[in-house]
């Protein structure tokens, strides 16, 4: 059977776009692996460190933090600049609206990069971080709603509006706690609330959202299951979603009592919020089959749909 060029150009540009996913929550993760060991100002100039591209000499566990997230944040620009080079030299084969969200991702990568810029020469301002990790966050939910867009046959029926306003309800609601906890760690409010019972304003409202957020995530899961049909055959996204909710408010816990003083609690953290995001995002672009995926169907069974499960 012969593959319409088109079906093979989607299903590369997919392949692409999964791996810029796992690449996009790997930054954000060396990211706050950044943060959590203060090492954001270990190498003093941007964009090169201590004035090379290897600071070899002046090389420890700070240091490489900071050279191999700058490093990671390079090859992701560098992959957003190809897949738009990609989606330009097949453009008579691709819809307009992908390549305009495609010089989108080029130009949030390019925004992200001042930021990273700033972050530096601004002393890790507190709204510069914030700033940071949210466009961070947005480029992982773009980058994870598109793979799963472009997986998606056209001729896939529309899923239904509740779950539509439950996926990207419940979306929102993960962006934003993790802004708030990312305002939190960047003005040291944790710390300071748990060492001198000061300022605990903004780590009291980090917890309550969290049981909100959490609340709408479950809510949201329980109605797909009771609801039947094609969004009870979602489980493995369904139970995934639930697992991480639970796994986060775990960690979260865990970091509060012991006084956010073990890295790798916090950074889990981080990693999990970076995956939900992900997720969720995922699943707002999923569609009812009316025929097989289009992986399945023209090219042969992939793993892509797995790697947001």
């Amino acid at each position: 059977m012969t593959i319409a060029p088109s079906i093979q150009i989607r299903w590369r540009l997919a392949q692409l776009a999964s791996h810029l996913v796992v690449a996009l929550i790997a930054l954000v993760v060396i990211g706050g692996a950044t943060r959590v060991m203060e090492a954001g100002l270990a190498c003093p100039d941007w964009p090169l460190c201590f004035g090379s591209f290897f600071p070899g000499r002046q090389m420890n566990l700070q240091v490489f933090l900071e050279w191999f997230h700058r490093l990671d944040a390079f090859f992701v620009g560098l992959l957003l600049i190809l897949q738009l080079a990609i989606g330009l030299n097949w453009r008579a084969e691709l819809p307009r609206w992908l390549l305009l969200t495609y010089s989108f991702l080029v130009f949030l990568v390019i925004c992200q990069g001042i930021l990273g810029a700033l972050t530096v020469s601004r002393l890790l301002l507190s709204d510069v971080v914030t700033a940071h990790l949210a466009l961070a966050l947005v480029l992982v939910a773009v980058m994870s709603g598109l793979t799963q867009h472009l997986l998606t046959p056209k001729n896939q029926l529309i899923a239904p509006l509740w779950w539509r306003l439950m996926g990207f309800g419940s979306l929102s609601l993960v962006l934003f706690q993790s802004l708030l906890g990312g305002r939190m760690a960047s003005t040291w409010a944790a710390q300071l609330c748990l060492s001198n019972a000061d300022t605990c304003q903004l780590l009291d409202l980090h917890r309550f959202f969290a049981i909100f957020a959490a609340s709408c995530i479950l809510m949201f899961v329980l109605t797909s299951f009771f609801a039947g049909g094609w969004t009870r055959d979602q489980w493995p996204f369904l139970l995934s979603v639930a697992l991480l909710v639970a796994i986060q408010v775990l960690l979260g816990q865990l970091s509060i009592r012991f006084s956010l003083s073990q890295p790798l609690l916090t950074v889990g953290h981080q990693l999990i919020a970076a995956l939900l995001v992900a997720l969720l995002a995922a699943m707002c672009f999923r569609k009812p089959t009316t025929s097989t995926l289009l992986v399945s169907d023209q090219i042969g069974e992939s793993l892509l749909e797995h790697c947001h499960g």
